[in-house]
């Protein structure tokens, strides 16, 4: 597979790998991009075999030992790839399913993180849950990865949700800023959206711009041919965006993401964060 513009889906052996498969295989077709999924295995996982080997003491004692947990060590290493090729087959089989042309898989052993960012060369987007493996254990509605893996990618991310429903409305989060300006040429000049209205929002502090800065972004978007509503809303933005995902019954929303430093992020919060736990829909995330 030629590894330019491929739609990369991040996948865990989680009940929200199907819905991360049908939104990069929607994504995929919609481009008509090849799509990779890919699967990394923790290079080391927080297990054991529950032995107690406090006592294991005498000749060669620890030599043995050692070979022991090496060969436990290989065996858990075998399992979790054979595991995972089954998983990732099944995903490749439900992708072509649902209309994607080229589909490939790799695995790797290593951190989400840095496999990310080491494979991120010829991505045009990659699609990543929400949540994870972890969810049923932690209840934590938002991935605790999620704004790491965002913060070191200079791509676009579409994080997504529970269940798949193909988009029919999209909202952009419209700040005037230069992430979102970009987002807005994103938008036309991709065929991803190509096709569906879109709903500009510009919410927030009142701006002597904020017309003209909305006005240069409706305009962008019609010239490529998009039916364009444009709204104007003073206010919390968070609940503003909120409102009106719901009122409008939009189905994708695209948003700005971590314009602050993680320390800031840390100190005061992240209307990134607030937003992606506050929304049930999927969320594309520019930086």
């Amino acid at each position: 597979m030629k590894n330019e513009n491929k739609v990369l889906a991040c996948v865990d052996q989680s009940r929200f790998a199907d819905y991360v498969a049908d939104y990069a295989a929607w994504a995929a077709r919609r481009m008509d991009a090849p799509l990779e999924f890919l699967h990394v295995i923790d290079r080391h996982p927080e297990q054991g075999s529950g032995e107690d080997r406090s006592g294991a003491i005498g000749i060669d004692a620890q030599e043995n030992l050692l070979t022991k947990l090496s060969e436990e060590d290989e065996a858990r290493s075998r399992n979790a790839r054979e595991h995972g090729r089954i998983f990732l087959n099944r995903l490749r089989e439900r992708a072509v399913a649902a209309g994607a042309a080229l589909v490939d898989v790799r695995q790797r052993h290593g951190e989400l993180e840095e496999t990310l960012v080491e494979q991120a060369e010829g991505v045009r987007l990659l699609v990543l849950g929400r949540r994870g493996e972890s969810a049923d254990t932690t209840q934590r509605d938002l991935g605790r990865k999620v704004e790491r893996v965002v913060r070191a990618l200079n791509r676009p991310i579409l994080t997504v949700t529970e269940d798949f429903h193909e988009p029919q409305r999209v909202m952009i989060a419209f700040d005037g800023g230069t992430v979102t300006r970009r987002g807005v040429e994103m938008v036309a000049g991709s065929p991803l959206f190509r096709g569906l209205p879109i709903t500009l929002l510009m919410a927030g502090k009142e701006s002597q711009d904020a017309p003209k800065q909305l006005d240069w972004a409706k305009t962008t978007l019609e010239a490529a041919g998009f039916e364009v509503t444009s709204l104007l809303a003073p206010g919390d933005a968070e609940t503003v965006i909120a409102t009106e995902v719901k009122e409008q019954a939009i189905d994708m929303l695209i948003m700005g993401a971590f314009g602050h430093s993680p320390l800031r992020s840390l100190l005061f919060g992240s209307k990134t964060t607030d937003l992606l736990r506050s929304s049930s829909i999927p969320t594309l995330l520019l930086r």
